[in-house]
C-alpha cells in the first residue's frame, strides 16, 4: 500500500494491486486534510458525532476531489456490525452524503456499475476491498470483530457470485489500514470465539483475562476459505492505532474520534 500526496487534493492510501487492474478508482483516508475542528480534526466523515455539518459536507468534498468524481456519486450505509451485504447502483447515489442515510443495517456493498463510488467508515474496524476483473464487479465491506468472527469477507464474496456469477478465484482482495495485533487486547470471550473459529494462531494470549487478537490474520483465513488465491489478497499491513496521529483509532482516543473512509469504484 502505498502514500499518495499530490498538489491540490488530499493524501490517501491506495493499494497498488487495485490500481493496477486499471478498472477502478479507490483510497483510504487520513485524518489529515480536512475541515473539522476538536477531537474530530481534521478529515471526519461521520455526520452523527456531533461534527458540524458543513465541514463534514466540505471534507466528501474534498474526497471525491480526489477521487475525480461529485460528492452525488458516493453511496454510504449505516453500518451496525453485520455481515449484511446489498447491491447497489446509480439510483441508490448520493445516499449519506447528499441524500438522506437509508440504506440501513448494511456492512457491506457491491456493485457491477460504474460512476458511482461506494464507501464505508472505519476508526480501527477491518476495510475490505473486492474487485472482479473479469465480471467487472467490485465489494466493498466493513468488519469489525463481531464482522469478522462471522466471516464478513465470505458474506462479500458469496454476494459477488450470486450477483455477478464472480469466481473466487478471479477476485483480488484487499485488506486495508486497520488495528494490528499488537494495539488489540480482548477479553477472553471475544478472543475464544475467535479461536473456535480460527484456531489459535489468531489469538495471543497476554494473561489469564486478556489476549491479543490479529483481525488481519483471520480476515486473510475467511478470504482464502472462501476461495481467493493467496496471491490475490493484499494486506496493507498499516495499523490506524499505532499511528493515531495519521488516522482516527477508537482504541487509542477512547472513542473520541472521527471516521475514515474506505472508497472503491468502478471506472
Amino acid at each position: 500500500m502505498r502514500y499518495v500526496e499530490k498538489e491540490g487534493i488530499i493524501p490517501y492510501y491506495e493499494f497498488e494491486a487495485l490500481a493496477d487492474t486499471e478498472l477502478v478508482r479507490h483510497l483510504f483516508t487520513t485524518r489529515i486534510g480536512g475541515a473539522s475542528h476538536g477531537y474530530q480534526e481534521s478529515l471526519n466523515l461521520n455526520f452523527n458525532q456531533g461534527d458540524e455539518p458543513e465541514a463534514v459536507r466540505e471534507n466528501y468534498h474534498r474526497v471525491a476531489k480526489a477521487l475525480g468524481v461529485e460528492d452525488d456519486v458516493i453511496i454510504c450505509s449505516m453500518q451496525t456490525h453485520t455481515t449484511n451485504v446489498q447491491r447497489v447502483g446509480a439510483k441508490d447515489a448520493g445516499r449519506g452524503v447528499t441524500k438522506p442515510l437509508d440504506i440501513v443495517d448494511i456492512d457491506g456493498m457491491v456493485t457491477n456499475e460504474p460512476g458511482i463510488v461506494l464507501a464505508t467508515f472505519y476508526a480501527d474496524c477491518v476495510p475490505l476491498y473486492f474487485v472482479d476483473p473479469v465480471k467487472k464487479a467490485i465489494g466493498l465491506s466493513h468488519s469489525g470483530w463481531k464482522g469478522t468472527v462471522n466471516r464478513m469477507g465470505q458474506a462479500t464474496v458469496d454476494k459477488m457470485i450470486l450477483e455477478f456469477g464472480s469466481n473466487p478465484e478471479d477476485i483480488i482482495a484487499a485488506i486495508g489500514p486497520s488495528i494490528c495485533q499488537k494495539c488489540y487486547e480482548v477479553s477472553n470471550d471475544v478472543a475464544e470465539q475467535f479461536i473456535k473459529e480460527f484456531g489459535e494462531s489468531v489469538a495471543y494470549k497476554t494473561d489469564e483475562k486478556h489476549y491479543q487478537l490479529d483481525l488481519w490474520k483471520a480476515n486473510e483465513l475467511v478470504l482464502l476459505d472462501a476461495g481467493i488465491k493467496k496471491c490475490n489478497i493484499h494486506v496493507s499491513g498499516i495499523c490506524t492505532c499505532c499511528h493515531n496521529d495519521i488516522f482516527f483509532s477508537h482504541r487509542a482516543s477512547n472513542g473520541k474520534r472521527g471516521n475514515l473512509g474506505a472508497f472503491l469504484g468502478l471506472l
